[in-house]
């Protein structure tokens, strides 16, 4: 088949399977950096179909990750932390992943097909004449020849449709036939019984636009021999040569409508962008977090190290007055009593703070087993209250209203369904289509026309003098019109843009409640944040005031006015107050994050 497909339509044809076979020998392509962009495909007209290779995730721990020096400890800071945190955390990576769904969207709306929505982002039903996918316009057949090679002619009726796609589409149709059929007269063909052999090369171009048009060029040639004895060309050779422009003047016409699905992906790579905003920011406040506990816990272990130390050494103080009879053998396990507990304090403090590596680790690093050896030193130490740093309320609100996430993507929503309202409206309309076609034909093929002696000669002919007359428009057709439909009482349309309308009304007050919502957040941060300053001033007054005592009171034992246990118990009161210092200071630290991360300028 393909060689009669080269024999009878030479170079063309030839072209046709180059670019059929080009392909399977083309090079590898290079990974795609941006899935909204399409391959260039002039002039190698093959890449739109050949796959892309797309970056497969990696989940071991880069080489940019901060590496532990000497003894496998790792010093951490802030700075060094947040980055980090948004290159290696994979609850980011995951939002960035699927944040790239709107570049997909993109090229497929470039196309002409419908946006398919991702993680956070709702696509109005309303914006879908059809089912969730279609798109715009539709390929259609390749089309026929008309009355042209026919034995009679005249006039018919005309329809215009619209055709295509907004990604322009090149149909190519080969047949071969062969046909025998019994006749019941002699008069048209001469015989009884006729066969027919035909050979047709069919192409199409169509391409759809944004403001409503649509344009379909057709090229159909078509070779035919036959056994009948009257034809006028034999075997003939039909081309013809058509254009057809279509535009819509009411529903579907303007750019604002044809390109509704263009700005609805605008909007959705904008939600996709404040998801990922608000991944970071959610992910940053718990590291964060995670950090100032982790700084805390060393604290605690130093709290805990440093009393195990203070028994210890009054434990070794009792015994020696034990010895001279200055104490007695309670106060001695006393203070045994009283170490063991210390000790008891200082493995729950190590376990506390071998946690809180783990959990931070585990925010830092794609393998967190990579980094079992790890230990990780923060360089930043638990802050103390600054008189800037609680903000007023109203400049608190004003930030975070202009910079949440969540709000953001309220706002975008809204303008999603307001495209959606818009598209509704235009459906109300009638559809009134106008379209113009062209036709230019062309007929030749052999002639056999008898001599004067009545000695039939051959005048060969064929596809170049069809071809000829084609692009001499010898035979042409010209054909405006218009359609026009109407919808009696136009109840769906109504409906659906009714429904356009209660679906923005609900986004309204989405967005509303969530502005409500932010607002009684950060005034709940800033009650907080007060709150914690004044645990920290307090607490910070407890431990000096508790030290004071512990001295005191280890002064009076030194002068035989005060017993053991009474030290031991300002002791515990003073290693109660430093906790409480330590465990009041991380939570104003946090309180700082939250207040960040509740007016959106954390990330």
């Amino acid at each position: 088949m393909m060689s009669v497909l080269v024999r009878l339509f030479g170079r063309p044809a030839r072209v046709a399977l180059l670019l059929g076979v080009l392909p399977a020998a083309a090079p590898a392509e290079e990974p795609a950096s941006d899935l909204s962009r399409n391959t260039e495909w002039f002039p190698r007209v093959y890449r739109p179909y050949v796959m892309r290779p797309i970056p497969e995730p990696e989940f071991a721990n880069p080489e940019g990750l901060p590496r532990p020096g000497e003894g496998g400890t790792l010093r951490l800071s802030l700075d060094r932390l947040e980055t980090s945190v948004r290159e290696n955390n994979l609850d980011i990576l995951f939002s960035r992943n699927a944040a790239r769904y709107a570049e997909t969207d993109t090229l497929r709306v470039k196309g002409g097909g419908a946006p398919r929505g991702g993680a956070g982002v709702q696509i109005p039903s309303g914006l879908f004449a059809g089912a969730i996918g279609a798109g715009v316009g539709g390929a259609g057949g390749l089309g026929g020849f008309g009355g042209v090679g026919g034995i009679t002619g005249g006039a018919r009726q005309v329809f215009g449709f619209p055709r295509g796609s907004y990604d322009p589409t090149l149909a190519l149709g080969f047949s071969v036939d062969r046909t025998t059929s019994p006749l019941n007269s002699v008069v048209v063909s001469g015989i009884p019984e006729v066969s027919t052999r035909s050979t047709a090369l069919l192409a199409r171009y169509s391409q759809a636009f944004t403001t409503g048009s649509s344009l379909s060029v057709s090229f159909n040639n078509m070779r035919q021999s036959s056994t009948q004895r009257f034809l006028l060309y034999n075997p003939a050779v039909v081309s013809q040569l058509s254009v057809s422009v279509t535009q819509q003047l009411l529903s579907g016409s303007g750019r604002r409508i044809g390109r509704r699905f263009l700005d609805v992906v605008k909007n959705e790579k904008a939600v996709m962008k404040e998801g990922v905003r608000l991944q970071v920011s959610t992910t940053l406040a718990r590291a964060q977090g995670a950090y100032w506990d982790l700084v805390a816990a060393r604290e605690s272990l130093r709290v805990a190290e440093q009393s195990l130390a203070v028994a210890e050494r009054l434990l070794g103080d009792t015994r020696i007055k034990d010895e001279f009879g200055a104490a007695s053998g309670l106060d001695v396990v006393t203070a045994e009593s009283e170490v063991a507990a210390r000790r008891r304090d200082l493995v729950t403090a190590r376990t506390t703070l071998e946690m809180r590596e783990m959990d931070l680790k585990n925010l830092v690093s794609r393998d967190p087993g990579q980094w079992d050896s790890v230990r990780i030193e923060p360089s930043a130490a638990l802050p103390d209250p600054r008189d800037g740093d609680i903000p007023v309320l109203d400049e608190a609100l004003e930030l975070a209203m202009r910079h949440r996430p969540e709000i953001l993507q309220a706002e975008t929503g809204l303008r999603t369904q307001e495209i959606a309202v818009r598209y509704g409206k235009d459906l109300l309309r009638p559809s009134l289509l106008v379209f113009a076609n062209f036709n230019s034909s062309g007929l030749y093929g052999d002639r056999r026309i008898p001599d004067i002696d009545g000695v039939p000669v051959l005048y060969p002919g064929g596809l170049s003098q069809a071809l000829r007359q084609v692009r001499g428009w010898t035979y042409p057709e010209y054909a405006v019109g218009f359609s026009f439909s109407i919808n009696i009482r136009n109840r769906a349309a109504e409906a659906d843009y009714y429904r356009a309308r209660r679906e923005k009304a609900q986004n309204e007050t989405a967005l509303e409640r969530t502005r409500n919502a932010i607002a009684l957040e950060v005034r709940r941060v800033l009650i907080d944040l007060a709150q914690s300053r004044a645990r920290v001033e307090a607490a910070l007054e407890a431990e000096r005031l508790s030290g004071d005592v512990l001295a005191a009171e280890e002064a009076r034992l030194e002068e035989g006015a005060a017993v053991p246990y009474d030290v031991i118990r300002r002791q515990r009161e003073h290693r109660a107050a430093r906790l409480a210092a330590v465990e009041a200071r991380a939570a104003y630290a946090k309180a700082l994050v939250e207040l960040k991360r509740a007016t959106g300028t954390l990330d």
